[in-house]
Formats: structure tokens, C-alpha cells, sequence
């Protein structure tokens, strides 16, 4: 295993793309210890600390997840990079739907260009109104008197240079993202987002050896040896079932048709169509987190309006806790998790398209005719491995908070038995590997994954 560490800076190119990646996240993790001028962080970290079980703490708590612990520590990055991926997400929707977008991302780079310039902008609006969000439920929120925003300095003139530093920040971000994507290796944006969930992890396991006791009758807030024990297991065994439901393919064979010319025969051969199981992949996920977020943010933000013991202070609370946890939250997770891989997997796959493609190759599924016969076909097919899929992802998305009250643990500890951080960390790292295994064998080297070259020639 050291050896093949020590290959990946044997190749001059892989070496640059790893030490511009790993510096330009370097760079990315020191912006979260910078605080905004006017945080008491010490304040905020305590709230994040004792509130983040319930109410508008989940909420932050989960926007902290996605900033890497910017957020808790009241940085310039405390927005994180979730206005880009929004961003993202909204135009991949419109593209579909709306004919201007669609013919600009048929056009090739110059399209893809201008609508990623489209989504720079739409970033920059939804960082100044999340800012704008979070800067008014910072100013709600004390610690024995102490406010985060001291009153004294709580303005227009406050919110507006917050503002502009949160959202500089996430716009230094999504630049550094684009940079990894162009001069380093891995996707730069789920790397942002893997690195800063990573980072938390030490914390969390801080958190369970704190209450750790080795007492045989361990009190109801402890952790005895057993329970340790269980949530070790369960740890490694939910990362192992993730990797395998991620990795999880349906093989559909295909058989090329036969052809002659002259007295060779060509085509012939059997291989496989592999559709995976989860083909969303975390997508489904971030879209209804994004879509649970924003009510319970907008109702937060008005709740601070509203003197307590209002009809409007009443309606904003009622609509706040519904969308911040319980029943009625995990019903609409779950249903929207389920919806959106249905739709995000019609987006990404065309089963008539794949079926033309096959027909024009000469290739057909064994006992489905070519044409629509096989588009319906891998439709019924594709159906069936995405209900696996929605409910593979919907108990990934749920276990946190299973966890979380079954074992007594704090929602950000339980965080990473699930939810979209370990799905993210795990699919990034994934990507990452398959990619680092590719430069290394094109260069005759043995891979992580097992895989060594077959091809043995000059070294270079």
C-alpha cells in the first residue's frame, strides 16, 4: 500500500494535479477560521453546542454540515457552498424545461459557458439573500443575556457588510472549485464539501469518548463497552453497505449483430449494459434538504419579527418545528427523496435514445426486438432499480435521526451514520480513487483497486 502512495508521485503530472488540490483546499479550510468583524464566536460556538437538538439549531446545524464548520464559528465562509450547488441544481431543472436554456446547452462549450455564467449570478443573489436570513436569526440568538450580534452594532450597515463578506466568501469558494476542476484531480466542489465534512469527523468521535464509561450498568446518557462496540460495527457496516448499494450495478446483456464482409465475419460479441442502482446518486437528497431548508428559514426569519404570543408568532413557530424534525418532516424526506430520483433519473437517462444508439451499433438485447420494444424495456428495467435506489436513499437519509434517538447522540455525531455528508464522502472518495487508478495505470503502474497493467513497455 506505501508503494502505491509513493507512485502517485512518480508521475510529474498526477504529483502537480494532487499538490494543487491539496493546497487549494488547504486554502478553503484556513477561511473558516477567520471570523466576521462583530461575531462573539464564543457565543455562537456555545449555542451550536447546547442548541443544536431541536428548532432553528438543527437547521444551522445543518447548513454547518455543508460549510465544514464555517457557520459555528461565525467565517466569512459561514455560507459555505451550498448557494452554488443551489445554483446548480435550479438551472439542471430549467434545462429541461425551459427551450432558451436547452438550446444553449446543446450548443457545446460556448452554451455551457454562458449558463454557467447564468449560474454564478443566480449564486450571488441567493448568497445575499441567505445571508441576509442568517444574519437576522444570528441576531435572535443569546447565551445567558449575551447576544452573538452585540445590539449595539445589530443595523442595516451590519447586515449589509455581512453580507457582502458571506457571499465573497462563497464566491472564493465556488472559484476554488472551478480551479481544482481545471488544474487539480477529483471534482472541486464535492471535494470542498467532503473535506470539511471530514474535518468534523475527530469531533464526533470526541463527542462519543466523552460519555464513553467502562461501568458494566452504564447511566442512561452513558456509553458503556457495548454499546461502543455496536457503534463501531454499525459505523463500518453502514460506509460498507454504502459503497456497495453505490458500486451496485443491473448488467443487462447486449449481443452485437453479426455482419460479413467477404469471407470475414464481424461483430458477434457479448457484453453489458450497466445500469446502476442508485443512478441519482446523492442528488435526490440535496434537492429535498434544499427544499426543507428554505421554509424553515424563511419562517425563521419572519418569527423574529412577531412578538411571542401572536397568531403570526404561533403560525411562524408551528411552521418553523414542521419543517425542522418529526413525523411530519420525515414523511415529506422521504417522499421527496423518492420523487426526485425518479426525476433526476429521467433527466440523466433517456431510454429511447439508448435504444436508437443500440439499433444504429447493431446491437440488440437477447429476446427484446430493437426500436421501442427495447426503450420500454430498459424503462420497466430502470423503474424497478430506482424504487431500490429511492429506498436505499431514504434510509441512508433517516438513519441520523434513528440513530440519533435510539442511542441518545447529538444530531451533528449521528450525522455520520448517514445522511447526505456520508453519502457524499463516500461517492467523492469513490471518484476520487477510480481517477487517481486511471493516471496510474496508463502509466504501467499497479492501482488501489487491484488493477496493474497488462501492457508492459517503456516507462515515461
Amino acid at each position: 500500500m506505501i508503494e502505491k502512495f509513493t507512485n502517485m508521485f512518480k508521475i510529474p503530472e498526477l504529483r502537480n494535479k494532487l499538490l494543487i488540490t491539496l493546497g487549494l483546499l488547504a486554502v478553503c479550510r484556513l477561511g473558516v477560521f477567520i471570523p466576521m468583524p462583530g461575531i462573539d464566536t464564543a457565543v455562537l460556538k456555545t449555542y451550536f453546542q447546547q442548541f443544536t437538538q431541536s428548532g432553528v439549531g438543527q437547521l444551522l446545524g445543518l447548513v454547518d454540515l455543508f460549510a465544514g464548520g464555517a457557520m459555528s464559528s461565525g467565517a466569512i465562509f459561514g455560507l459555505g457552498i451550498m448557494p452554488y450547488i443551489s445554483a446548480s441544481i435550479i438551472f439542471q431543472l430549467l434545462v429541461g424545461v425551459v427551450p432558451f436554456l436547452e438550446r444553449l446547452q446543446k450548443e457545446g462549450d460556448a452554451g455551457r459557458k454562458k449558463i454557467n455564467q447564468y449560474t454564478r449570478l443566480t449564486t450571488v443573489g441567493l448568497c445575499l439573500f441567505q445571508a441576509f436570513i442568517m444574519i437576522r436569526t444570528l441576531y435572535a440568538i443569546e447565551i445567558n443575556g449575551v447576544s452573538v450580534v452585540p445590539i449595539h452594532i445589530q443595523g442595516i450597515q451590519f447586515q449589509l457588510m455581512a453580507a457582502v463578506l458571506l457571499t465573497t466568501g462563497t464566491v472564493l469558494l465556488m472559484w476554488i472549485g472551478e480551479q481544482i476542476d481545471a488544474h487539480g484531480i477529483g471534482s472541486g466542489i464535492s471535494l470542498i464539501i467532503m473535506i470539511g465534512i471530514i474535518d468534523r469527523l475527530p469531533w464526533a468521535f470526541s463527542q462519543i469518548l466523552q460519555n464513553f464509561t467502562f461501568s458494566v450498568a452504564p447511566a442512561e446518557h452513558e456509553i458503556g463497552i457495548a454499546k461502543l462496540l455496536l457503534l463501531i460495527a454499525m459505523f463500518f457496516g453502514i460506509i460498507a453497505g454504502v459503497v456497495y448499494i453505490t458500486q451496485g450495478q443491473r448488467r443487462i446483456p447486449v449481443q452485437q449483430a453479426k455482419h460479413t464482409r467477404g469471407r470475414k465475419v464481424y461483430g458477434g460479441q457479448k457484453h453489458f449494459l450497466p445500469l446502476k442502482v442508485n443512478q441519482a446518486g446523492v442528488m435526490p437528497i440535496i434537492f429535498a434538504q434544499s427544499l426543507l431548508i428554505f421554509p424553515a428559514a424563511i419562517t425563521k426569519g419572519l418569527q423574529v419579527r412577531f412578538e411571542p404570543g401572536t397568531v403570526s408568532y404561533w403560525i411562524t413557530s408551528r411552521v418553523s418545528e414542521a419543517f425542522s424534525g418529526g413525523f411530519v418532516y420525515v414523511v415529506m424526506y422521504i417522499v421527496l427523496i423518492a420523487f426526485f430520483c425518479y426525476f433526476w433519473t429521467a433527466i440523466q437517462f433517456n431510454p429511447k435514445e439508448m435504444s436508437n444508439n443500440m439499433r444504429d451499433y447493431g446491437s440488440f438485447i437477447p429476446g427484446i426486438r430493437p426500436g421501442h420494444r427495447t426503450a420500454d424495456y430498459l424503462e420497466g428495467v430502470m423503474s424497478r432499480i430506482t424504487l431500490a435506489g429511492a429506498a436505499f436513499l431514504s434510509l441512508i437519509a433517516v438513519l441520523p435521526m434513528i440513530i440519533a434517538g435510539g442511542f441518545e447522540l447529538n444530531r451533528a455525531v449521528a450525522s455520520f451514520y448517514g445522511g447526505t455528508g456520508l453519502l457524499i464522502v463516500v461517492g467523492v472518495a469513490l471518484d476520487l480513487v477510480q481517477k487517481i487508478e486511471s493516471h496510474l495505470i496508463m502509466r504501467h503502474y499497479g492501482g488501489f483497486l487491484g488493477g496493474s497493467s497488462k501492457v508492459r513497455g517503456r516507462r515515461g
